[in-house]
């Protein structure tokens, strides 16, 4: 036993799951945790809004596969970073908010302390995975191992731990501090597998869907892709799973106009927004079979499939594998040509996204296979789920289906601190982008070298384009008023330039990569001049 604060034990227990790095904003209830912070020698990263830590707590787990830990003050602190914690519960990111309480005397007597909330916990549980109350140190190391353990556990996701704000300075023996392994994944059913061979050896244009369930199953989803000639295709969070430059990894666009003769949907940790929800695709096709490989056995309720393996994505596309080799498949006479002119026609199509993208293509074309680049609710962003290619996991982070406004440039700054040796872009907006201007200040204090692209049209350009289109011109609160993002980015010590035309664009994008500190491209864009991105995401029945 040793003597520690709970703010120490806290901490203790962080370091003891491998966390060197803390994104956070101190207030009056948590000094004594960045106190013990301090102590510990962690590299804290101090944001200008909680939800600026939220976010880079989400880049850094969701770019690096390891949890995000940020902490916040309780009530307001917390509310104002739950858009980051439910964009890491959509998006089944480990990440870890830790935030005080009013002290422990006043706990629940609502009498209006600072900070105090109704329910903090109850709040919370409703968008993470797993909250707690660390109510004396010794509490401490049993807790903190139980958030991890739930956040790498089956479905990942977020954690939040509370402590009463009397408590982090209180000090008490505490045990050293516990590390708890994941719970272990239930195993692929054999008859299951069986079965879902047997699915497949009487298909004749199978199709694969991955999403981030299946990062770490890569190796096993293209070998069984490559087995069945299936094209492989993700919406966000799965792609790079197989490369877009593998024949078979495909984009959605390519991959829909492949839809109306799939006879069998293979989904393997996704939740099948695509073909299954009804909000992106418009429909199956008729006598459609499916197979679901997921961890969560509550994916299987939402959506009923013909088989239903509830298994970790790795080992249980492993198992289908063999399954397949034992049982045979005799591949489609002319599926790969197919497969081949459906990429080809796909990606002549979506050149007429213009501006976005002549800006995207350029973008690739610099970029190496390994940077990391996050999008935002814009029009380029919007492009760049098709338009953008993804060769690697981890490298395109997107906000999946919260759809959080504001997330890009944020999660951009966490991806970087987390992966300083790789380049770092966040393509975003004027809108989104001035959601967390502020943090051009986090980016000069630190050296968080992002390079951020803010594609200026003045405007909500999406929300505009659709009033006009639905209300007989009339737009409402769309139309924005900016500043000088250049003069503005120089202001906090950035370095910045202006872009006007694509054609100008590659230099300055060369230069901004180079530069390495952080730098801000304005690039201008008339407004209302964008090619609608929709037709790709939300396309019409054939």
């Amino acid at each position: 036993m040793t003597t520690l604060t709970g703010g120490e034990a806290i901490v203790s227990g962080l370091v003891a799951h491998g966390v060197d790095t803390v994104f956070g904003l101190p207030g009056a209830q948590v000094y004594g945790l960045f106190d013990a912070f301090h102590q510990a020698q962690l590299k804290v990263i101090g944001a200008r809004h909680e939800q600026a830590c939220g976010y880079m707590a989400f880049g850094y787990a969701r770019s690096s596969g390891r949890p995000g830990v940020f902490s916040v003050v309780p009530g307001p602190g917390v509310l104002n970073a739950s858009a980051a914690l439910l964009t890491a519960f959509g998006c089944n990111e480990p990440v870890l908010c830790v935030t005080g309480q009013v002290p422990t005397q006043f706990l629940g007597k609502g009498r209006g302390h600072l900070h105090e909330m109704p329910d903090q916990l109850a709040t919370l549980r409703t968008y993470v995975k797993w909250a707690d109350r660390i109510e004396y140190p010794g509490n401490a190391p049993t807790i903190v191992a139980r958030a991890f353990q739930e956040m790498m556990s089956g479905r990942r996701g977020p954690a939040s731990v509370e402590m009463p704000w009397d408590v982090f300075t209180q000090r008490a023996d505490t045990a050293a501090a516990q590390v708890l392994e994941p719970l272990p994944a239930p195993l692929p059913d054999p008859d299951l597998i069986k079965k879902a061979a047997a699915l497949i050896k009487s298909s004749k244009a199978p199709m694969i869907f991955v999403g981030s369930g299946a990062i770490h199953a890569g190796e096993e989803i293209l070998e069984l892709a490559e087995m069945i000639d299936a094209p492989v295709v993700a919406f966000r969070s799965g792609r790079g799973i197989v490369s877009n430059a593998h024949e078979l990894g495909l984009t959605m666009a390519a991959a829909y106009r492949l839809w109306p003769t799939t006879d069998l949907m293979i989904a393997v940790g996704t939740r099948a927004e695509l073909p299954a929800s009804g909000f992106r695709w418009p429909y199956q096709p008729s006598g459609l079979k499916s197979i679901r490989i997921d961890i969560d056995p509550a994916e299987m309720r939402r959506i009923i499939s013909d088989v239903a393996i509830v298994a970790d994505a790795k080992a249980g596309t492993a198992d289908l594998v063999a399954a397949v080799r034992k049982a045979g498949y005799a591949r489609t006479r002319g599926r790969r040509e197919a497969i081949r002119q459906a990429t080809a026609t796909a990606q002549t199509e979506i050149q007429r996204i213009q501006p976005q993208m002549a800006y995207l293509n350029i973008l690739r074309e610099v970029l190496p296979a390994n940077a990391i680049v996050t999008d935002e609710l814009s029009q380029v962003g919007f492009a760049s789920w098709y338009g953008f290619p993804v060769y690697q996991t981890r490298t395109f982070i997107t906000s999946g289906y919260q759809g959080t406004l504001g997330s890009g440039f944020p999660t951009a700054l966490g991806a970087k601190v987390a992966n300083p040796d790789k380049p770092v872009v966040a393509i975003t907006g004027d809108g989104g982008f001035m959601f967390g201007v502020q943090e051009l200040s986090t980016a000069v204090q630190f050296n968080i070298g992002v390079v951020t692209l803010v594609f200026n049209n003045n405007a909500y350009g999406n929300v505009r384009r659709d009033q006009r289109e639905r209300f007989d011109g009339r737009v409402v609160a769309s139309d924005l008023v900016n500043p000088d993002f250049v003069k503005l980015a120089e202001s906090f010590g950035v370095a910045a330039a202006r872009v006007t035309a694509p054609d100008q664009f590659r230099a300055v994008l060369e230069k901004a990569l180079a530069h390495g500190g952080p730098y801000l491209v304005s690039v201008e864009v008339t407004r209302d001049s964008e090619v609608s991105p929709w037709a790709f995401i939300h396309p019409p029945k054939p």
